[in-house]
């Protein structure tokens, strides 16, 4: 019996131990490395756009996400909003030494739109929808809106070779709590919020470095970016 009590207190410190490791540490500062793009058919209203992100739990080699997304976009006339219909390829690594990962597909749909005050401030709006299909998990979706905020450092707008203030907040929600298997989730999912410091390269090129601090309903935590944004 001795024994019996012996062995399930080692199995219950080991089950301790790899939660312990699979915790995330908040206090771990992460890293975004990002490439943005958008480009017009010709004169056409029609365009493509897309990123690809390299995510990292912990400046570089902990993998959290690699996202492969892009859309074909569609601008209304006489207006200045752009709609995209795409689809994204994620893969989602664990925190720490484990080499497991989450793979998922998703198609989305999104409307973006500017509000400009003056030349001073520089408002962008998406509504995004996203249908998604994560390993292991039932058909799940979410609402994302992000609020977009430029402001130049100078009189003349964002132009070339000119500094730039970015800001941004983007709220998830969840549009089901069951995701299979007796399991839930929240209706929030997460909130990101960023500031940085832009330099516009040339008309169609601009990069941007700064930090955002992700909450979730699990963890927060403090992710430094660097993106390169190309509109041609």
């Amino acid at each position: 019996m001795k024994k019996v009590i012996t062995l399930v207190f080692v199995l219950l410190g080991i089950l301790q131990q790899n939660n312990m490791s699979a915790q995330i540490d908040e206090n771990q500062m992460g890293a975004w490395y990002m490439y943005f793009f958008d480009a017009k058919f010709n004169e056409s209203r029609w365009g493509v756009q897309g990123d690809l992100q390299y995510r990292n739990w912990n400046g570089f080699g902990d993998l959290e996400q690699l996202l492969l997304r892009s859309g074909v976009t569609y601008r209304p006339e006489n207006t200045e909003v752009k709609l995209t219909l795409g689809y994204a390829n994620i893969t989602t690594g664990e925190f720490g030494d484990g080499d497991d990962t989450v793979s998922e597909s998703r198609i989305y749909q999104e409307a973006f739109f500017p509000v400009n005050f003056g030349k001073w401030i520089r408002t962008n709006h998406r509504f995004r929808y996203e249908q998604r299909f994560v390993e292991e998990q039932d058909f799940r979706t979410r609402y994302r809106y992000n609020l977009f905020l430029n402001i130049p450092l100078s009189g003349e707008g964002i132009v070339k070779n000119t500094f730039y203030l970015a800001f941004y907040n983007e709220l998830f929600i969840n549009g089901e709590r069951s995701i299979g298997n007796g399991r839930e989730v929240e209706l929030f999912d997460r909130n990101r919020s960023y500031a940085a410091l832009g330099y516009q390269l040339s008309d169609g090129l601009k990069i941007q470095f700064g930090i955002m601090r992700q909450i979730t309903t699990a963890w927060s935590k403090n992710q430094l970016q660097l993106s390169l944004h190309h509109n041609f």
